[in-house]
């Protein structure tokens, strides 16, 4: 039976009187890609930092590939893209990785291999004689990227991977993260860029302060559907019917923004506001996006830590 790449319970992390991680539960499965996302500060760092064993946690558990987090036998199976990833610009490109493959442990016969194929994979094939100086800030990063899936690990752990990519290069990136994930490869994702959260991602973890405030499929997080309905007259009881169903996120004259608790509930609310009397002139279903749910999510969970 295979075992999950990445298990967290309960995880607690407190700096003096700073929360960082408030009881996070975090599971990534085999050949899964789950997208971290939070504002900065929310305790995506530290998450992270425990994983790779760089930060030791207060409460709860954290075991990746079946081992507790930082244990050395897991982590030289797991490959790690920092936010910043920098190296010596007088060595090459292909030194840097034999290197990486050395401190993996790989057989010294197989090293130049491995970094060629990574290199390969990341589009860099060719400019591995290369000195690093040379390379432009989205070709460093791409080097960076090559020695995360250096020697094909099962966990790779991606913090902001296309930062410095122009369009295509982000493309690429995409196409290696779905090379990971159909050769059974795990991916924790790290990014501000919700659109490539998106397109890469089979669930998404959002945290705020300390906290996982939701996490599913993209799908699942925006099945609060959201309308835009005119009608003939908004009055007070309008608005009270349409309270019922959802909550109102914006309102222009007679025509509001609603969003439903339930996706299959704009019939129901439809003919509601007949039985009461209101003429419904227009009804829009509208597609929430990832950037939606997240501000939105964020922004509860921040009124939620600020209330008395």
């Amino acid at each position: 039976m295979a075992v999950d790449p990445v298990v967290v319970t309960g995880l607690g992390k407190a700096y003096g009187r700073r929360v960082a991680l408030d009881g996070v539960d975090l599971h990534v499965g085999p050949g899964e890609v789950v997208g971290l996302l939070g504002p900065n500060g929310a305790g995506k760092t530290t998450l992270v930092s425990t994983l790779l064993g760089l930060v030791h946690h207060d409460v709860g558990t954290a075991r990746v590939l079946g081992r507790p987090a930082g244990d050395p036998t897991a982590r030289r199976a797991v490959g790690y893209l920092p936010e910043r990833f920098e190296h010596p610009g007088w060595l090459e490109g292909r030194q840097v990785l034999v290197t990486h493959a050395r401190l993996l442990g790989l057989a010294n016969d197989g090293r130049a291999a491995a970094a060629d194929d990574a290199l390969r994979r990341v589009g860099l094939a060719g400019r591995g004689d290369e000195r690093v100086e040379g390379y432009s800030k989205g070709m460093q990063q791409r080097l960076g990227l090559a020695a995360a899936v250096l020697g094909r690990p099962e966990l790779v752990v991606l913090d902001e991977p296309t930062s410095a990519l122009d369009p295509i290069g982000r493309r690429e990136v995409r196409d290696v993260i779905r090379g990971l994930r159909d050769r059974g490869t795990a991916v924790l994702l790290n990014s501000h860029l919700l659109g490539e959260v998106e397109q890469v991602c089979d669930r998404v973890v959002i945290i705020d302060r300390g906290r996982v405030v939701r996490s599913g499929t993209i799908a699942d997080l925006a099945s609060g559907a959201e309308v835009r309905l005119t009608l003939d007259h908004l009055d007070e009881d309008a608005v009270a019917v349409l309270q019922g169903f959802g909550r109102i996120t914006a309102h222009d004259g007679d025509t509001v923004l609603l969003s439903l608790d339930d996706v299959a509930g704009s019939s129901a609310l439809v003919t509601a506001l007949v039985r009461r009397g209101h003429g419904v002139r227009a009804l829009v279903p509208l597609q929430r996006s990832l950037e939606d749910v997240f501000v939105d999510l964020v922004a509860a969970s921040g009124e939620s830590a600020d209330a008395p």
